[in-house]
């Protein structure tokens, strides 16, 4: 054993004979001189719960049956009732007792040794019971630090949905358009994002995005992309200009070479225009009365990639009553027990199959066909979507 190992881990002997004191003091004196063990003493049960108190550090007791006021063997029922796995008790009893050693071996004892005490093996037991406390120390310390990053993963988890819209309808007092978006993390925290906000009277802009990456490091550039593209949205300035700005500021900032692929799009609630950019992301499609249309990419690439890359814009015009459908690839990549997965054609399939219903019916159904083709197989990526009706003057 290393002299390192058992530094701050007292060592308790609990025996009513009063020369055993002195005779292991002598015995250990170099070890004791050295730092690597610390004993202290108490002559009975009671006097040994009360040492606990007053010295925390104990980890081991060696502990002797038979004593006055109370026994090795109540002790350990005492000491069983603390539940405290970083605390050993080794028993030493005579050779002939062998029925109170296995009743002590019951209550939870660590070890046992025999008299007359034979040091060399002392020894060797303390160091076996210091490496065995110890590892029960490292394996509580782990414990402790996952609980730890489990309870922050969740005020993540709490923080990222707040910064996420998730009152709908949003602006119960427009009549021409409405919203509904839904996220669901495939971990603790996710990397996908939705947003929307109001530029003036008449614009609204909207994104939709996926960060490269998953767990808190995506979850984090998420949250610095969706601010940024807000901030800079809420300018006004025309999409493709607002991509140019909030790519190079990605591309100046980004660490571990992450990136978004993003669809933002500006749409005019008093004609219907919508002026859109795609940065790398999956087209959304157009829910029509005269049916489904997949809205033309704009060439443009992730956000965070290339530095100084010349994003364009394109323009449609949504009539009253058509759904444009955004959603990110944990959609169409969403795997079954069996490996298949959900793929773009079985989500063509549904959305022609609910032309006819309303935005928000649209995404609940995709997720509810969703869960029920993955079947309770965890997900491997972020499902998040998102549902715009216009509605017109």
């Amino acid at each position: 054993m290393s002299e390192e190992l058992g530094k701050n881990i007292k060592i308790m002997v609990v025996d009513d004979e009063v020369d055993l004191e002195p005779l292991v003091k002598q015995k250990f004196r170099r070890q004791i001189r050295d730092g690597v063990y610390d004993f202290v003493f108490a002559h009975n049960g009671l006097e040994a719960l009360s040492k606990l108190i007053e010295y925390p550090e104990i980890g081991i007791i060696l502990s002797d049956i038979n004593m006055p006021e109370m026994d090795g063997l109540t002790l350990l029922l005492k000491l069983k009732e603390l539940k405290h796995p970083g605390l050993k008790t080794v028993v030493v009893s005579a050779y002939g007792d062998m029925e109170n050693i296995r009743t002590a071996m019951n209550r939870g004892a660590f070890d046992f040794l025999t008299k007359p005490i034979n040091f060399e093996d002392l020894e060797i037991t303390i160091n076996k019971t210091l490496d065995e406390i110890l590892q029960v120390r490292r394996s509580l310390e782990e414990h402790d630090q996952l609980v730890s990053i489990q309870q922050d993963l969740q005020t993540a988890r709490e923080i990222q949905q707040a910064i996420l819209p998730k009152n709908f309808p949003p602006y119960p007092d427009r009549k021409e358009f409405d919203i509904y978006a839904a996220m669901n993390a495939a971990k603790e925290v996710g990397g996908d994002f939705y947003d929307f906000f109001m530029i003036d009277n008449d614009r609204i802009g909207f994104v939709i995005g996926d960060v490269s990456g998953k767990g808190v490091p995506a979850a984090i550039f998420m949250a610095v992309s969706r601010t940024i593209i807000r901030a800079t949205g809420l300018k006004g300035i025309p999409a493709a200009e607002c991509m140019n700005y909030v790519n190079n500021l990605l591309c100046s900032e980004s660490v571990s070479s992450m990136f978004v692929t993003v669809f933002y799009g500006i749409l005019n609630t008093a004609n219907g225009e919508l002026e859109y950019v795609n940065a790398g992301h999956n087209p959304p499609y157009l829910l029509t009365s005269t049916g489904l249309k997949l809205v033309e990419l704009t060439r443009g690439t992730v956000l965070g990639g290339i530095e100084h890359f010349n994003y364009r814009s394109n323009k449609i015009t949504m009539n009253p009553g058509d759904i444009l459908y955004l959603y990110t690839d944990g959609v169409t990549e969403a795997f079954n027990r069996e490996g298949n997965l959900y793929s773009d054609q079985k989500l063509i399939d549904l959305l022609n199959a609910n032309l006819g219903s309303g935005h928000v019916e649209i995404v609940k159904t995709t997720l509810a066909d969703v869960a029920a083709f993955t079947n309770g197989f965890p997900p491997s990526d972020d499902i998040t979507m998102m549902a715009i009706k216009y509605l017109g003057k």
